[in-house]
């Protein structure tokens, strides 16, 4: 299983950035591989929500089947995500109120390939420092996102 860790800091209240990480809605402003959401259980999400995502890497769409696991409004979400060929994620989102109005966000995301061990030596291969990167971005645009408002 490989795993990155993405951290931030946003001038922006911890409520607002919650609604919008936890708005399917709203990927497309922020998630830099999201091209679609369909099939939302529930609007607000909750424990037990579920969603299928059209995600983009490398020039390839796959869909995954998210499922929120646990959730602690405003600080905590955490979401198992099944991909093809029985690929599994899981991502958690991390917010703290730092005070004076900014909030800090920190974004982990463990992957396993299908595959065991030659599926995760692949992966590393054939994606390299592709999610990590593309997490700093993602990070970045909603921290650009927020800020400007």
């Amino acid at each position: 299983m490989s795993s990155i860790h993405v951290s931030t800091r946003i001038h922006a209240p911890i409520e607002r950035v919650w609604e919008t990480v936890m708005d399917p809605n709203r990927f497309k402003d922020w998630v830099t591989i999201h091209r679609e959401v369909t099939d939302v259980s529930s609007h607000p999400l909750r424990s037990g929500s579920t969603m299928r995502q059209l995600l983009c890497l490398r020039g390839v769409n796959f869909h995954v089947n998210w499922k929120l696991v646990d959730v602690h409004e405003p600080h905590k979400a955490e979401w198992d995500g099944k991909g093809p060929a029985h690929s599994r994620a899981i991502i958690r989102y991390q917010l703290a109120d730092d005070g004076d109005g900014v909030t800090a966000f920190d974004y982990t995301n463990e992957f396993k390939a299908p595959g065991g061990v030659l599926g995760n030596v692949a992966s590393r291969v054939i994606v390299g420092g592709l999610s990590e990167r593309e997490a700093h971005n993602s990070l970045a645009r909603l921290k650009t996102l927020l800020e400007k408002d």
